[in-house]
């Protein structure tokens, strides 16, 4: 336990645990509180100011850094309230020439954006350091009238247009990273638009919306409980087709009834000497309201919340249909066990449903790679300095290495030198840890959720059962509303929102502000804190823990019953006797990752004895990489330092080997034809002298310890038996290639700046 009350009586406690209060301490203790009190009022005063100014000056962005406009979607053909601004480094960061630029993208899920850039130590603030140039996607607070989802898309379109025009030199395109909803709109993105987007980083974003647990995703019950989609298009109408976002901010907040009602307030009174300045920062952007317009909101909803339509490919743009299939680039997703918001299932199982299979990833040249935090809960994914420092940090610093990948699915993580798994990241420096990327398949991501994806079911029954309720209400009710609802009504509901309210009347306007802020003038000069031992703070804390406790427990039952409703009502003994389930989208794309499979395993059967020396090194590492489990950064950077040894280390061809597009090539060939691959290798190898130059150069490149003391593996080894090779001769020609690239000559040190 962590704190004990001095209310605990004698028998449970032992004597010397417990102190009775003094008058003495009861009279430092009232004084403290009373003093604590009136500075947290005074905090509260602020934060409505704060609220008010931010109302005042249009609610612009809450970015940390200067930044200038460069393209305003309100211009557009398709006019939308999304803009484009570059965000401006500041000095002693300045951007290194050739760097491929970085957009982030922020969510549109009832708060204002700039939670990508918050903080110093945030995904901005990471890349800017790094040298990338930034650009940043931002909104206003109402939309332009009659815009929809795909206005905001194709406005997106044109922003990445724009950034690849302004950097004509970096060769590459635009790093995107998508936070939260802004995750699916940049898959979305990515999959009509494939040649606009480089790697996308899609952080803590909900894509497969059916997925999770009763004990992961209690918001997944949420449509299940108010009948569908219907209850956002009322909500809209009544706002003369704008929905307000605080209904959103709302919902979030009744995930957490301890944290909202209770938690973050009793953090700042009994700590507000020092908690006002954080608890104000944050506060500035939770308590930014924004709106969307009726059609937004219900293509979200209908499409994306209740329908679960995205990862199917069942979206569509007019008449082009939206499959995740086509995103051409990497995607790295980020995802954390301590996320109820966005839990590992619902970040992860998109791509269990849209591919089936992780052979069909690799056969299509596609590479996937998921990295999942322990604890973090779903704002310290954005908005977490140590999340920055580490993982947004080495994401950005490894970009470089997952696109030179072999296609296929892989978990990164990152573990110290000493084999352990790395806990404290600000403890540790660059050097005292690698980065591996291990091949996993669609087995090891159904493994993450718990509960399995049987419960799945029971949502594609909500699904149906919203389409009609939806139907009913555009038919019947929606003529009614909107004959009585107009926007000056909407924006006086808006006004009477508890979570504005709070903001407008605890703030300067209020007639109790100015006796407020003498109490807090008096507290401030004659502050006198409480002694840590005293027996009331202890009392005091215990009753801290008993409230979060209690409101717990009533968080815990209302879950319970509201899981419970859901799976009685939608179930095969309910409403599931009329509505037939849907068979699951993973079998629906297991199917068609089979046909993809055996279509491309016809292709590469015909062709897989054409190459030779450089395909063979190719096959032979990607088969001890499947045999190791996994790659690691340092080997992938080695692997092109060892492409810029001389011809005669690569089996005497006189050009430049084309490694990376090598290594992609014969991955889509060893994903489907492992076997035949690797009988192959005689064919593309025809003198023993060319084998054990393929066997040693492989060797050296899979390498894993820092002292290449054994370059020996389990696949090398049965290849060298295989191939016929002497072991000695490609050991000793392992350790020769790999001295001559970590040896300081010409050939390496340009191989070293090459590699970064």
């Amino acid at each position: 336990m962590a704190h004990r009350s001095s209310f605990a009586s004698s028998e449970s406690a032992a004597p010397d645990l417990v102190r009775l209060p003094t008058p003495a301490d009861a009279a430092e203790y009232l004084i403290d509180a009373a003093q604590r009190a009136a500075l947290f009022l005074d905090t509260l005063l602020d934060r409505g100011n704060a609220y008010r100014e931010h109302l005042e000056q249009g609610t612009p962005p809450l970015l940390k850094f200067e930044h200038e406009l460069v393209l305003d979607g309100s211009t557009l053909e398709r006019p939308c309230n999304y803009a484009l601004l570059r965000v401006l480094p500041p000095k002693g960061l300045p951007v290194r020439r050739g760097l491929r630029p970085l957009v982030v993208v922020d969510p549109r899920a009832g708060h204002g954006p700039g939670i990508g850039g918050f903080k110093n130590d945030s995904e901005v603030g990471v890349a800017m350091r790094a040298g990338h140039p930034v650009y940043f996607v931002t909104f206003r607070p109402q939309p332009v009238e009659g815009q929809t989802l795909f206005d905001v898309l194709h406005a997106e379109a044109r922003f990445l247009e724009t950034v690849i025009a302004r950097h004509p030199d970096c060769g590459a395109r635009p790093v995107v990273v998508g936070n939260c909803q802004a995750g699916w709109a940049m898959m979305a993105l990515a999959a009509s638009r494939p040649e606009l987007c480089g790697p996308l980083m899609i952080v803590g974003a909900p894509l497969s919306y059916w997925a999770g647990s009763s004990t992961l995703n209690p918001m997944r019950y949420l449509g299940a409980l108010l009948g569908g989609s219907w209850l956002a298009s009322l909500s809209s109408d009544l706002g003369a087709d704008c929905f307000d976002g605080a209904h959103l901010v709302d919902n979030f907040e009744k995930l957490h009834p301890a944290n909202a009602l209770w938690g973050r307030y009793y953090k700042l009174w009994s700590e507000v000497d020092t908690e006002a300045p954080r608890f104000l920062e944050f506060e500035r952007w939770w308590g930014g309201f924004f709106r969307m317009t009726g059609a937004e909101i219900e293509a979200i909803v209908e499409n994306l919340f209740v329908g679960n339509r995205l990862a199917r490919g069942d979206v569509l743009d007019g008449e082009q249909r939206i499959d995740l299939r086509s995103i051409t680039s990497p995607v790295v997703v980020f995802a954390s066990h301590g996320d109820n918001i966005t839990p590992v299932p619902q970040a992860l199982n998109w791509i269990v449903d849209t591919w089936g299979d992780e052979r069909a990833i690799a056969a299509a040249g596609r590479t996937i790679v998921y990295v999942l935090h322990e604890r973090v809960g779903h704002l310290g994914i954005f908005v977490g300095g140590d999340v920055a420092r580490k993982e947004h940090d080495q994401l950005v610093s490894s970009l470089d290495v997952i696109e030179s990948l072999p296609p296929g699915l892989y978990e990164m993580r990152l573990e110290a030198k000493d084999g352990g798994e790395v806990l404290r990241w600000d403890s540790l420096e660059p050097g005292d840890y690698t980065v591996h990327y291990e091949h996993r398949t669609m087995q090891d991501i159904v493994a993450l959720n718990p509960e399995g994806r049987d419960e799945e079911a029971l949502f594609s029954v909500v699904a149906k059962v919203s389409e009609l309720h939806a139907q009913w209400y555009k038919a019947w009710l929606r003529p009614w509303v909107r004959a009585v609802a107009t926007r000056s009504v909407g924006d006086a509901l808006g006004r009477l929102h508890p979570l504005r309210l709070q903001r407008e009347l605890l703030s300067d306007a209020s007639p109790a502000a100015p006796l407020i802020r003498a109490l807090a003038g008096g507290a401030r000069s004659a502050r006198r804190r409480v002694a840590g031992d005293n027996p009331l703070l202890e009392a005091e804390r215990g009753f801290d823990l008993w409230m979060s406790d209690a409101l717990n427990r009533y968080r815990a039952q209302r879950d319970a019953l509201s899981i419970a409703f859901a799976r009685q009502c939608y179930s095969s003994a309910g409403l599931g006797r009329w509505f037939q389930a849907d068979a699951p989208d993973s079998l629906r794309a297991r199917d068609r990752a089979l046909r993809d499979i055996e279509e491309a395993r016809a292709l590469v059967l015909a062709r897989v004895a054409d190459g030779g020396f450089a395909e063979a090194v190719c096959r032979i590492v990607l088969a001890g990489m499947a045999s190791i489990g996994a790659f690691e950064r340092r080997s992938l950077r080695l692997a092109r330092l060892l492409a810029r040894l001389p011809p005669e280390a690569h089996g005497g061809q006189a050009v430049a080997v084309p490694w990376g597009r090598l290594l992609k090539e014969q991955a889509r060939i060893t994903a489907v034809a492992p076997v035949e691959a690797l009988n192959a290798l005689h064919a593309l190898l025809p003198d023993l002298a060319s084998r054990e130059r393929a066997l040693a150069l492989s060797a050296a490149v899979m390498m894993i310890e820092p002292t290449l003391a054994n370059p020996r593996s389990e696949i090398i080894e049965f290849l060298m038996d295989s191939l016929g090779a002497d072991p000695d001769r490609v050991i000793a020609l392992a350790r020769t290639l790999t001295r001559a690239v970590e040896a300081p000559g010409p050939v390496a040190r340009r191989g070293r700046r090459a590699a970064g």
